[in-house]
C-alpha cells in the first residue's frame, strides 16, 4: 500500500515509517519539522515533503488524487510533549481543527483508510481508573494543557463525523504514555527528562511527591498496535498502551539501574493540571486487535538509553 503519514519525522512517526517500509508499504511523509526532524528519516526510502497540514492549498497541490494516489492515511502530526504546545497554543489548536479536516480530505478524495492518533489527555485528571474507552473524562478547557487536550477532542469529533457524513473509514487510537527512540531529548516528558539527566550528571527532577503514576509503553509495541487498528475495520477510539502502572518515585529506581548511575532526585512543585494517575484499560484492543504490549520496562528503558548516548 502506499501510506501519506503526517509528522512522520516525529519521535512515533519514525519508528512508524520504519516499521511501514518493513513489511512492504510505499511511504510519503509531510512534517513541517517543529518537534520532527528530517535526520530521522534521511536513511529511509520514502518521499519527504516539508509542510504543514494546515496548508490546504498545499495538501491540494501535494496529494491530488489525479498526481498520486494514497491507499491509507495515518494523521500523527501534532506536538505531543507540554514545553512544545504550550509554546504554540494556537498552532496545536489548529493542527488538530483544520490540519485533521485537511488530512481527512486527502482521504476521502483517495477513498483511503484514515488513522487519527488521539491521546490518553483527552482523559484530563480522571475520576475512573483505568481508564476505558466509554469514560468520556475530566478536562479543564481553560487550563494550562487545554491546547493539547481540547485538539484531540476535536480531532475525534471531525473524525467521526466524515465517518458518518461521507462514509469513509476511520480509525481513533488513544495513545498513552510511549517511550524509545527518536524522542528527543528536551522535550519535557519525564521519560526522556530521567535518561538525558542522568547522561549529563544532574539530579532527576520529580514533580511533586513522586507518588503520580503513569504506564509506560515502548515504541515498538505501540507502532504494532498502530499497524493492527489500521489493518483491521474497527472505527475505535480504542486505548493503545501498557497497563503496567508505576510511580514516578519508582522510574527513577528503574533508570538509576539501567544508566548504572546513581543519581541525586530533586524535588519541584507539580505543574497546573498534571493527571496523578494514568492507566489505560486495553481489553478492547486485546479482543478486537489481539494487541497487547511485550516489552519489559527494564528492556525498554535499556534501548532508550543507548539511544540517548548515541
Amino acid at each position: 500500500m502506499h501510506i501519506l503519514v503526517t509528522g512522520g519525522a516525529g519521535f512515533i512517526g519514525a519508528n512508524l515509517c520504519r516499521a511501514l517500509l518493513k513489511r512492504g508499504d510505499e511511504v510519503t511523509v509531510i512534517d513541517n519539522l517543529y518537534t520532527g526532524k528530517r535526520e530521522n528519516i534521511e536513511d529511509l526510502p520514502l518521499r519527504f515533503i516539508e509542510g504543514d497540514i494546515c496548508d490546504r492549498a498545499l495538501m491540494q497541490q501535494k496529494f491530488s488524487p489525479d498526481l498520486v494516489h494514497f491507499d491509507g492515511v495515518m494523521n500523527l502530526a501534532c506536538p505531543a510533549s507540554p514545553p512544545a504546545y504550550q509554546a504554540q497554543p494556537i498552532e496545536t489548536l489548529l493542527t488538530g481543527s483544520v490540519g485533521t479536516a485537511n488530512t481527512l480530505e486527502v482521504a476521502r478524495a483517495h477513498k483511503a483508510r484514515y488513522l487519527i492518533t488521539s491521546t490518553s489527555e483527552i482523559y484530563g485528571e480522571p475520576t475512573v481508573h483505568p481508564q476505558t474507552e466509554e469514560y468520556r473524562g475530566n478536562v479543564n478547557t481553560v487550563g494550562p494543557r487545554s491546547m493539547y487536550d481540547e485538539a484531540k477532542r476535536f480531532s475525534e469529533a471531525m473524525t467521526t463525523a466524515y465517518a458518518e457524513t461521507y462514509g469513509i473509514s476511520t480509525a481513533i487510537v488513544r495513545i498513552f504514555n510511549t517511550y524509545g527512540p527518536f524522542m528527543q531529548p528536551d522535550d519535557g516528558r519525564v521519560i526522556t527528562n530521567f535518561p538525558n539527566q542522568a547522561l549529563y550528571g544532574t539530579p532527576l527532577t520529580i514533580y511533586g511527591d513522586g507518588s503520580q503514576t503513569r504506564s509506560f509503553c515502548y515504541v515498538d509495541d505501540l507502532v504494532g498496535g498502530l499497524l493492527a487498528m489500521f489493518d483491521s475495520a474497527e472505527r475505535g477510539p480504542i486505548n493503545l498502551g501498557n497497563p503496567q502502572e508505576i510511580t514516578i518515585r519508582e522510574l527513577t529506581d528503574f533508570v538509576q539501574t539501567v544508566t548504572g548511575r546513581p543519581c541525586q532526585i530533586c524535588f519541584k512543585p507539580l505543574p497546573g493540571d498534571d493527571p496523578t494517575r494514568r492507566c489505560p484499560d486495553i481489553a478492547k484492543a486485546n479482543k478486537l486487535l489481539q494487541w497487547q504490549p511485550h516489552t519489559p520496562l527494564k528492556d525498554g528503558l535499556t534501548a532508550t538509553w543507548e539511544w540517548f548516548q548515541r
